[in-house]
């Protein structure tokens, strides 16, 4: 791997080393065990988007490592005023050991790489959200102790979440399910990777029945309805997503102890329950801490200079 920029660019082995990783920075972190991997490194953190959890995670775990993050805005860039992504790029090449892009546009984020001669790190766009999906394989795996054979269901928007969850579980060997309403279906490159899956044995189904989805579900995550950029939308979606919300009466169509996942920020009421959103509280934020550690692998995987880590 030289870049993070989908989990469709990785492979299964890529992913597993990722969480194995993770999995012993977070135990070095609960121990106090320094783990300055990354020293005298430093790290750009370019977003278009606002950030709570992708931002201090990411700053966060930079400090872990021994290294520098550099918080980069629009204000802080010239392409706000309009200079090309790939002069950026090759620009701060020059400056810094690797990027991190929160974004709209895909195809930013694979210009900004292409351009790169340092590592670039997807931190969200319309299309993935990969770092998240690493965190969330890494907390089912620690609750299951296993991937291969857990049943994912996802109920929601077939949007950047929805679609790394797809690939990042089909990858590692689970089962999936999806239910979205009509139109709202997931990106038709990962369907045509899904259905590639199917031809190999994997089981997948695309639903709007979102009973059906959950039927036999180990883990079931959701999103928020309306993402960032989507704001003027947000009435309109919370009619057309109507009957989405993950509640009681859908968790009793799941396996007995269904583990609820959510990336958050969460609108209770909306795609969860307040009710259920409390009493999973304890998965779900040791999914939000596990961006750090994710994260931190990931960053030492694309960044150091050592060849491989013994773990």
């Amino acid at each position: 791997m030289n870049d993070l920029l989908k989990l469709l660019d990785c492979s299964k082995d890529d992913i597993v080393s990722i969480l194995d990783l993770a999995d012993q920075l977070k135990y070095e972190k609960k121990h106090h065990i320094p783990h300055r991997h990354l020293d005298g490194k430093s790290i750009g953190l370019i977003f278009h988007k606002v950030s709570t959890r992708t931002r201090v995670s990411f700053e966060a775990g930079m400090y872990q490592l021994g290294g520098q993050p550099m918080f980069l805005s629009d204000r802080d860039l010239q392409t706000g005023r309009g200079e090309p992504v790939q002069d950026t790029a090759r620009a701060l090449s020059r400056y810094l050991d690797g990027i991190v892009i929160r974004t709209y546009e895909q195809k930013d984020v694979e210009i900004l790489a292409k351009y790169s001669d340092i590592p670039v790190i997807n931190g969200l766009t319309n299309f993935a959200h990969p770092c998240q999906v690493l965190a969330d394989l890494m907390t089912v795996r620690e609750h299951f102790a296993q991937l291969e054979d857990l049943k994912m269901c996802f109920i929601g928007d077939g949007f950047n979440m929805c679609n790394s969850l797809i690939v990042g579980c089909l990858k590692v060997g689970m089962e999936v399910s999806v239910a979205t309403p009509e139109g709202y279906e997931p990106h038709p490159d990962v369907l045509a990777f899904a259905e590639q899956q199917k031809k190999l044995g994997a089981k997948f189904m695309l639903t709007h029945d979102v009973r059906q989805a959950a039927a036999g579900a180990d883990v079931l995550f959701t999103d928020a309805w309306t993402a960032m950029g989507q704001e003027e939308q947000a009435e309109m979606r919370r009619e057309i997503f109507q009957g989405f919300t993950v509640d009681h009466e859908l968790l009793s169509c799941c396996k007995q102890g269904v583990m609820v996942q959510h990336c958050m920020p969460a609108y209770r009421g909306e795609e969860i329950t307040a009710e259920v959103l409390e009493e999973h509280a304890d998965e779900i934020f040791e999914e939000c801490e596990n961006r750090l550690h994710a994260q931190k692998a990931v960053m030492v995987t694309l960044m150091s200079d050592r060849d491989e880590y013994i773990y």
